[in-house]
């Protein structure tokens, strides 16, 4: 039993609901100017000739399948998504001071100083590779003169 009255509240309209209202009721009042602009020839007529430079109307079937192919209700559904991840952030979202430098400057600094640090590790990492060479190499000459002191030696002897 629920502890309710037994009515549901109704969900609020999501962002495709509210954009194909709006879209059909934009349609409605074009199509109403444009049956004004057939008996009048002022305003009205200027403003139909500004909205619709052809003199067609789309039909339902056209702007369903624009709104099909714009793929809508899945670009409505990613903005939601962004929204509800924004509601949970702690900082405020970045906005322009006005002031290109200081916008440019708070902007880049932060990624600079991320890449500097990640050039820095780079770097100190290359440098281990390049001792280690370095040791490896000094060995290798190390063990080519002891060889070559061999050679001599065995050299010296045979002869």
């Amino acid at each position: 039993a629920g502890g309710g009255s037994g009515l549901s509240v109704p969900a609020a309209p999501g962002r495709a609901q509210v954009f194909a209202a709006v879209v059909d009721t934009f349609l409605e009042k074009l199509v109403a100017a444009g049956r004004a602009h057939q008996q009048d020839d002022g305003c009205v007529s200027l403003v139909w000739a500004l909205l619709n430079p052809c003199g067609v109307l789309p039909s339902q079937e056209e702007i369903q399948e624009i709104k099909d192919e714009g793929n809508l209700e899945q670009l409505f559904n990613s903005l939601d998504k962004i929204v509800e991840e924004a509601k949970n952030r702690e900082e405020p979202a970045w906005r322009p001071s006005g002031i290109p430098e200081e916008d440019i400057c708070s902007a880049m600094v932060p990624y600079l100083l991320k890449h500097r640090a990640y050039l820095q590790k780079m770097l100190k990492e290359k440098e281990e590779e390049n001792r280690k060479v370095a040791e490896s190499v000094l060995a290798g000459r190390d063990k080519i003169a002891e060889l070559q002191q061999l050679i001599e030696a065995h050299k010296c002897a045979w002869q």
